[in-house]
């Protein structure tokens, strides 16, 4: 299905590796230029050169640390006039228990996907308003509707968010801007893996077994970070234009499968 996505210029956040890359990808290959933005700039410039030459799109990159004060205004500047889409994606939460989490460990890893995507929406909103044009997706996580005790900080995080993206929803298509959300499951990033290899070092004093951990997951495996980018494509796209405030989880059915 051709998206009709050719010539949108996109913003995607966290797009140096995991779900953030899989994004710029897809975008890319549907004909999108792309201002892509990450804490690291040497794996930043590597996927901007590899885009450029698979695909032929205009790829400029930033290195900026959205979790600064500033810092999303300064990325909204740098990008300029005309963002057709917006992907909030840069965030890592760490796991621990309440006790276990202190105050600065939380107010950091909440400035950076909490407040870095409610800053850097309302810089790039505010002229997606005045274009009457314009998509936002957050990529958030199940956590919001599935939260735990051990990862605390992120599903409540995640919770805020999704309520955000609702809520601006709300208003947006007065404004002439959809607002919608993904929320991943357990997927297959850099991060996600290293987990797993941990986990797997412990249990079976091996690494590379990681994969045997994932045999509860539905269909055996966790999500392809790809598998994310295409939602996102199809929702960035006019095919669904018609989508606003909804948020799609997409993590196999497990939310519905924990208690067979």
């Amino acid at each position: 299905m051709d998206l009709n996505l050719k010539g949108a210029r996109a913003l995607v956040t966290g797009a140096s590796q995991g779900i953030g890359l899989a994004c710029a990808t897809v975008l890319a290959a549907e004909g999108v230029n792309l201002l892509i933005a990450a804490r690291r700039g040497p794996e930043l410039e590597s996927v901007a050169e590899d885009l450029l030459t698979r695909y032929g799109v205009d790829v400029q990159w930033k290195a900026i640390d959205l979790s600064a004060s500033g810092s999303a205004e300064a990325l909204a500047q740098w990008a300029a006039d005309g963002v057709d889409i917006l992907v909030n994606n840069a965030g890592a939460i760490p796991t621990g228990e309440l006790l276990e989490l202190d105050e600065e460990t939380w107010r950091r890893a909440w400035d950076l996907k909490v407040f870095g995507y409610i800053n850097l929406t309302r810089a790039i909103y505010r002229e997606m308003k005045r274009r009457k044009k314009g998509v936002v997706v957050n990529i958030i996580g199940s956590a919001a509707e599935q939260p735990s005790a051990g990862y605390i900080a992120g599903a409540s995080a995640n919770a805020s968010l999704a309520a955000f993206t609702r809520a601006l929803a709300s208003a947006a298509p007065w404004d002439g801007v959809r607002v919608v959300g993904i929320h991943p499951g357990p997927t297959q990033t850099e991060r996600y893996i290293g987990i797993l290899q941990a986990q797997a070092q412990e249990r079976f004093g091996d690494a590379s077994r990681y994969d045997e951990l994932m045999s509860e997951l539905p269909f055996a495996r966790a999500c392809k970070p790809e598998e994310i980018a295409n939602a996102v494509a199809f929702f960035a796209s006019d095919r669904s234009a018609y989508t606003n405030g909804s948020i799609l989880m997409i993590d196999g059915g497990f939310s519905l499968s924990r208690g067979r």
